[in-house]
C-alpha cells in the first residue's frame, strides 16, 4: 500500500482543508487514550482540555451524556466515550480528561488520558481499513502510522467525532433552531400557560403558603411571596433596632430586612438554624421584607368555602390586625390563620424593619452601598424575572414556573393503587374529597427508586385539564430567577429537549439548575390514561359510598 498518497477520504475535513493550503503539509492532532486503544482528533476543533467537571444528570438524555457542567458560565454536555464505545464504565481519575470540542455546540467528551499534541505530515496518513479497532470503522476518518525511535510504528486512530456525536444525539444536527426550539418553553417558563392548557381551576380556590411559627400555621397569599430561600448564616446586625428586627441579608445584591415573626406574634424564640426559611413577601410602596419562619409546609389551595372571616370580637384586636382569616381543613381539625400582606406594612415591627434597610448604607458601609448600586443596575426589575419552585431529584435540582404549580403537599403514608394503570402510576389518593393520580416523577425520569421519607411531596398540576400530582424528593426553594440567567440547554435527544430545554446558572453560575416544562410531563396518550383511570376511580367511590 503506497501511503504517500493516501485517498482524500482518508483524511477527516479539516485536515483536507489544512492540507490543502499548507505547504509543509502537516498537520497537528491531539492524541488521548479510551481504555488500552490509542487516538487522535484535529487540533482545529478541539477548544481546550479540562479535568472531568461535577455535573447536573439530565433525565431522558441518552445513556453516553453524564450531564451538564458549568463551563465559566456556560453549559457544556458531558458525554463518555467509553459508553459511546461500548466499553465498561469507570470512575474518573486524576488522569482523566474532558476534550471540549465544537460541533455546532460545544461538547465535553471524557477520556480515560490525553497523551500530547503532535505534528503529523500527510504521507503518514492511512485508511481506516487498515486496522481492527474496538470501535466501527465508519467513525474513524484515518490512522496515523508514527515511526518510534525502537523501530516500532505507534497506530493512532483518527476518530469522527462529528459522525459519532450526531449518531448517538438524534437531536444534534437541529442545533441553530435553538429559537424554535425553545421559544415555548420559554412562555410556559414565564409562567405563561401554554394556548391550549389554560387553567380552568375554579378562581374560588386562593392558594396559599402555608408554614409554622412556634407549632402554630399560618399562610399567605402566593401572589404576595417572592420568594422562599435559606436563612443566611451571615446577617447583617442594626444597632438600637427593636427585638423583632432580626438584622438585614443580602439577596442578589439587594439588603432584605428580616423579621421575626415569633417575636412580633409574642411567642417564645428559639434557637436560628438551618432549617429556617425566609419568606420574602412584597408590600405596598414596592417594599419587601423577610419575614422569618420555623419551617414552610405547604402550597395549599383551599376552596371559600372552608375559609371564614377573622371573627368579630377578634377582628377588633389591633394585635390580630394582619390577619384576614382562618381556613379550616382536613373536616376542621387543621386551623391556618391567613396573613394579609397589605396590612402588614401597618405593624410597628414591619415598619421599624424598612427604617433599618433605609438606614443599612451608613450602617453597612460603603461596601454595601456599593452593591446595592450595583443591584439596582443589574437585578432590581421584577419584570425581568421568572418565579420558580425548585425541588430535588437524587442530587439534581429541577425548577417549575410558580404559576403552573396547583399546590405542594405531602406525601401520605399510602397511596390507593389502581389495577392496569401504568407502570409509572403510583396510585390515588384524596384531596379535599377528589381523586388525584398520583405519578413517580423518579420513574418518569428513568431514576431508581428509593424509600418513602418525610421530605418528600407532591407537586399537583393541571395538565390536558386532569389534575394530576407528582412525588418528587424534596421542595426546597421558591425563587426569582432573572432571565439573563437562563439559557437554553443542549437539544441532545427529542424526550430531553422537549421537556428541559433550559438550565438556570444560580449562585455565580456555581449552580445548576434543570428547568421543566409541564406541559411537557405528560403528552396526550398518557393525559387521556390518567383521565381515564380518574374517572373510574370516582366511579367506584360513588359506587360504594
Amino acid at each position: 500500500m503506497n501511503l504517500s498518497d493516501p485517498p482524500a477520504s482518508a483524511l477527516p475535513p479539516e485536515a483536507v482543508e489544512q492540507t490543502a493550503g499548507s505547504l509543509a503539509q502537516t498537520l497537528q492532532f491531539v492524541t488521548f487514550s479510551v481504555v488500552d486503544e490509542m487516538f487522535a482528533v484535529p487540533m482545529g476543533p478541539v477548544q481546550e482540555i479540562i479535568r472531568v467537571p461535577d455535573v447536573a444528570r439530565m433525565p431522558l438524555a441518552p445513556p453516553a451524556l453524564q450531564g451538564l457542567a458549568n463551563l465559566r458560565g456556560k453549559v457544556l454536555p458531558i458525554v463518555s466515550l467509553r459508553h459511546l464505545f461500548g466499553l465498561p464504565a469507570c470512575e474518573a481519575d486524576d488522569a482523566s480528561r474532558a476534550l471540549v470540542i465544537q460541533l455546532g455546540l460545544p461538547i465535553g467528551f471524557v477520556v480515560d488520558r490525553v497523551a500530547s499534541v503532535i505534528s503529523v505530515e500527510a504521507g503518514q496518513m492511512a485508511p481506516a481499513s487498515s486496522i481492527e479497532s474496538v470501535i466501527s470503522q465508519e467513525f474513524l476518518t484515518g490512522v496515523i502510522q508514527r515511526p518510534q525511535a525502537s523501530g516500532e510504528v505507534q497506530l493512532l486512530q483518527v476518530l469522527d467525532f462529528g459522525l459519532l456525536a450526531r449518531q448517538q444525539f438524534a437531536r444534534l444536527a437541529d442545533v441553530g433552531n435553538g429559537d424554535a426550539a425553545t421559544g415555548g418553553a420559554l412562555q410556559a417558563l414565564d409562567g405563561t400557560p401554554a394556548s391550549n392548557e389554560a387553567d380552568t381551576a375554579d378562581t374560588d380556590e386562593p392558594r396559599l403558603v402555608s408554614f409554622t411559627v412556634a407549632g402554630q400555621e399560618y399562610a399567605i397569599d402566593i401572589a404576595s411571596v417572592q420568594e422562599i430561600v435559606q436563612l443566611p448564616d451571615n446577617i447583617i446586625g442594626v444597632p438600637r433596632s427593636a427585638s423583632h428586627v432580626l438584622g438585614l441579608m443580602s439577596l442578589r445584591q439587594r439588603l432584605l430586612p428580616l423579621v421575626s415573626l415569633r417575636t412580633i406574634f409574642a411567642l417564645p424564640m428559639d434557637q436560628l438554624d438551618e432549617h429556617h426559611r425566609v419568606v420574602v413577601v412584597g408590600l405596598p410602596g414596592g417594599h419587601r421584607v423577610g419575614l422569618v419562619t420555623d419551617t414552610v409546609k405547604e402550597v395549599l389551595r383551599v376552596p371559600r368555602d372552608q375559609t371564614d372571616a377573622m371573627p368579630g370580637l377578634l377582628a377588633q384586636d389591633q394585635g390580630l390586625q394582619e390577619f384576614e382569616a382562618i381556613c379550616r381543613l382536613d373536616e376542621g381539625r387543621r386551623l391556618v390563620s391567613i396573613i394579609t400582606t397589605s396590612k402588614l406594612l401597618g405593624l410597628r415591627g414591619i415598619q421599624e424593619a424598612l427604617h433599618a434597610q433605609g438606614g443599612s448604607a451608613t450602617a453597612a458601609g460603603s461596601a454595601s452601598t456599593d452593591t446595592q448600586a450595583e443591584g439596582d443596575n443589574t437585578v432590581d426589575t421584577i419584570d425581568d424575572d421568572s418565579q420558580m419552585v425548585i425541588f430535588r431529584l437524587g442530587a439534581e435540582e429541577f425548577g417549575v414556573p410558580i404559576m403552573s404549580v396547583q399546590e405542594i403537599v405531602r406525601l401520605p403514608e399510602t397511596l390507593t393503587h389502581v389495577p392496569r394503570s401504568p407502570p409509572w402510576v403510583e396510585g390515588m389518593i384524596n384531596l379535599r374529597g377528589a381523586v388525584l393520580p398520583v405519578v413517580d416523577q423518579r420513574a418518569r425520569f428513568g431514576l431508581p427508586p428509593i424509600e418513602r421519607n418525610e421530605r418528600q411531596r407532591i407537586m399537583v398540576y393541571l395538565l390536558r385539564g386532569v389534575r394530576t400530582g407528582f412525588i418528587v424528593d424534596a421542595v426546597t426553594d421558591v425563587l426569582r430567577v432573572a432571565h439573563r440567567l437562563i439559557e437554553p440547554a443542549p437539544s441532545l435527544s427529542s424526550d430531553q429537549s422537549g421537556l428541559i430545554s433550559q438550565v438556570a446558572k444560580l449562585d455565580g453560575d456555581g449552580r445548576l439548575v434543570l428547568l421543566v416544562d409541564p406541559t411537557r410531563l405528560l403528552d396526550d396518550g398518557e393525559a387521556g390514561a390518567i383521565g381515564a383511570l380518574t374517572a373510574t376511580s370516582a366511579d367506584a367511590s360513588c359506587s360504594v359510598a
